[in-house]
């Protein structure tokens, strides 16, 4: 078991068990579009205490293909650790020893929120690509109604990256009364038009496999792995640097020295990577989930309805702010997070900003650089001395 040192005392650092809980709600949820959904559910996991006045839960979103399960293991599998295991845990940056974590999976998702791949409440029929348009937005207020259920009524942080952060941003916005905190990493404002094109092509290729049945293909016993597997293989080139691929594959071949001079066969070992992610993508992610987050992702703009200036649409905001930039992340640059920054300074809020120079990319958010792990702990450590008498 590891340990880090905390005022002087060991405390150890191994997963804990998880254990994932699902809320009910029959109520009728509005949307954005003008549609609403209704009798829905969203899956979630708590990892910590509540304190007694209810003020420690720190509210987690995440990002494209993640889901609820933020940190520790569930009983009895191997690799099953949370997608931000590495931050959120005892005596980890975010520490469960001190706050109460919420992990919510969000409407539209396959991890077990109400989805494409649920009945409809009134037909009993798959929703498949009846499954309505959802935002950024709603999915903040759909959390915000499973944290009415919680009885929590001020968050001391939310916290996200890449998507994620969007909707932590989006909290300061729709609840700033709601959250003391906005932990905000690796992300934008909105998104850049190569980010839509990507976003775009990579949709273009689920709904042109055969397999698609114009997202009715449950219907038939099949499922669109094809389109799957590039739209994975597409945002995966995105998530990393040039120079994280170039270390890891540089132009090595998969077999031998010899090239094949084919068309069609797997030569090179990036290749081989990209359709290994892809396979494995296709095998537990679920098509239209794909094209409602990548939507989601493709609207969200909380300057638009202030002609597209920023520092009005950020005006609402109450929270103080951490900002983390990677400068190696192409997909959402630090000039990204910059832009939020003097937003917020503009409007005269309280603003961190660190830009951690990372060679991994967009994934460097997920992965344990030890300047990142020690700006996200340093924060949370104000955060917690700032609740004490």
């Amino acid at each position: 078991m590891q340990a880090v040192e905390r005022e002087g005392l060991p405390v150890p650092t191994m997963s804990f068990i998880a254990t994932p809980q699902t809320m009910h709600f029959p109520e009728v949820l509005p949307l954005q579009s003008g549609a609403s959904i209704r009798a829905f559910d969203l899956a979630y996991e708590t990892y910590g205490t509540l304190n007694a006045d209810r003020s420690n839960a720190v509210l987690v979103c995440h990002a494209l293909n993640a889901s609820h399960h933020v940190a520790g293991v569930y009983a009895g599998q191997d690799k099953s650790e949370g997608w931000w295991d590495n931050m959120i845990g005892p005596g980890k940056p975010v520490d469960t020893d001190r706050f109460f974590v919420i992990g919510v999976n969000n409407l539209g998702s396959c991890f077990g929120s109400t989805g494409p791949m649920h009945q409809h409440p009134d037909t009993g029929e798959v929703y498949g690509a009846d499954f309505p348009v959802v935002t950024v937005e709603d999915w903040v207020n759909a959390q915000a109604r499973l944290l009415d259920r919680l009885g929590i009524q001020q968050l001391a942080a939310v916290l996200g990256g890449s998507l994620g952060g969007m909707q932590a941003l989006s909290w300061t916005l729709q609840y700033p009364e709601r959250m003391r905190h906005a932990v905000v990493v690796a992300s934008a404002p909105n998104l850049t038009a190569e980010n839509i094109a990507f976003n775009e092509v990579a949709r273009r290729a689920i709904v042109t496999d055969p397999d698609f049945h114009g997202g009715h293909f449950y219907r038939h016993g099949v499922i669109p792995k094809r389109g799957l597997r590039i739209a994975r293989m597409i945002g995966h080139i995105t998530y990393l640097s040039d120079d994280v691929m170039n270390e890891k594959f540089g132009r090595q071949l998969r077999e031998g020295l010899d090239l094949k001079y084919s068309t069609q066969d797997i030569e090179f070992q990036i290749e081989s990577y990209l359709r290994y992610q892809g396979d494995k993508f296709s095998d537990y992610f679920d098509a239209n989930t794909y094209l409602l987050i990548t939507r989601a992702l493709d609207y969200f703009d909380p300057a638009r309805s202030h002609a597209g200036n920023l520092t009005r649409a950020l005006a609402r905001a109450q929270a103080r702010f951490l900002l983390v930039s990677f400068t190696t992340d192409w997909r959402f640059s630090p000039q990204r997070s910059r832009e939020i920054v003097k937003a917020l300074l503009d409007n005269r809020r309280s603003v961190s900003y660190a830009e951690i120079d990372a060679p991994h990319g967009h994934d460097a958010f997920l992965l344990d650089d030890a300047r990142y792990m020690g700006v996200m702990r340093s924060y949370f450590d104000s955060i917690f001395k700032e609740q004490q008498p």
